[in-house]
């Protein structure tokens, strides 16, 4: 007899689930998409132990979706699931993009992509705005070339080597229907839904918390209401947005507290003020990031 629960606790499915419920909000296609391909992949090797006739299964993927809705951290668990499961060896997760992987001249693309190749090998190698690299319109371009030398990877080194192609849906849409053979390949196509504000502000809290910071009852209103006008300007990068907006917030209260002088409670090193989020420019209608990143 097989016990499959023993299967899943040795193989550590679980705690991988679990990282990624703690570290992603919402996501829940996603994350029980996740689970899905890691019961398969268990149920692959279970019936490869007992001899049973299969095909190894399709890991190449795709990940659709805006910046900023974790397809990188996901990309990164879904590495460690593989290694654990015994479909890579080391289960490292290689980041790359157009820059990594195409050269500017003639002989220079195929080092570079061998190089990137080389190193993913044994894991993950996730490539970012996958489409950048075919483009058409440019007669001189050598991403035609590192098109083919990945296609030819993904074939030869399936059993040592995990390719997911990344980036908005609509242009990875085209992408796939000018190179068919990269759709042909891929077994999994994931899709990531833009966070709700309220998921936003989850987050945005969760990160508040991580970092030791605090928001008292004004600041968190404030934070809220900025979320909502962020999120109707252009460039609005989700998750990544959130971590921004703090990262200014930390920066206006330590200007705030300097400033003022004096003695402080340990508290405050902690407290974010109404003021340290509503001196956003958002909040005057302009754009976040623009003129000294206020």
């Amino acid at each position: 007899m097989i016990d499959i629960d023993s299967a899943f606790r040795e193989a550590n499915i679980q705690q991988f689930l679990d990282e990624l419920d703690r570290e992603l909000i919402g996501l829940k296609p996603v994350k029980t998409r996740i689970k899905e391909i890691a019961a398969l992949l268990l149920i692959a090797r279970l019936r490869e132990e007992q001899g049973l006739a299969t095909e190894r299964p399709t890991l190449h993927m795709s990940f659709t979706g805006n910046p900023g809705t974790g397809k990188t951290t996901v990309a990164l668990r879904m590495a460690k699931i593989l290694h654990h499961l015994g479909y890579v060896r080391r289960g490292h997760l290689v980041v790359a993009t157009r820059d990594d992987l195409v050269g500017q001249y003639v002989g220079h693309t195929a080092p570079k992509t061998k190089d990137a190749l080389k190193r993913a090998a044994g894991g993950v190698l996730f490539i970012d705005e996958a489409y950048y690299l075919y483009r058409p319109e440019n007669e001189r371009d050598y991403g035609q070339e590192a098109i083919e030398m990945l296609l030819q990877a993904m074939e030869n080194q399936r059993d040592d080597l995990v390719v997911i192609l990344a980036g908005y849906k609509e242009r990875m849409d085209t992408f796939f229907q000018a190179n068919p053979g990269f759709h042909s390949r891929l077994g999994h196509h994931l899709h990531f839904p833009d966070y709700s504000l309220e998921e936003l502000l989850e987050i945005g809290e969760l990160m508040v918390r991580q970092q030791n910071y605090t928001f008292d009852a004004a600041s968190q209103r404030a934070f809220r209401e900025y979320l909502v006008l962020r999120m109707q300007q252009p460039h609005f990068s989700n998750a990544r947005s959130v971590r921004n907006a703090l990262d200014r917030a930390k920066l206006r209260q330590a200007n705030r507290l300097v400033q003022q002088g004096g003695t402080i409670s340990p508290a405050e090193l902690c407290r974010f003020d109404e003021s340290d989020i509503r001196q956003s420019r958002v909040f005057r209608g302009g754009l976040e990031g623009e003129n000294g990143n206020q």
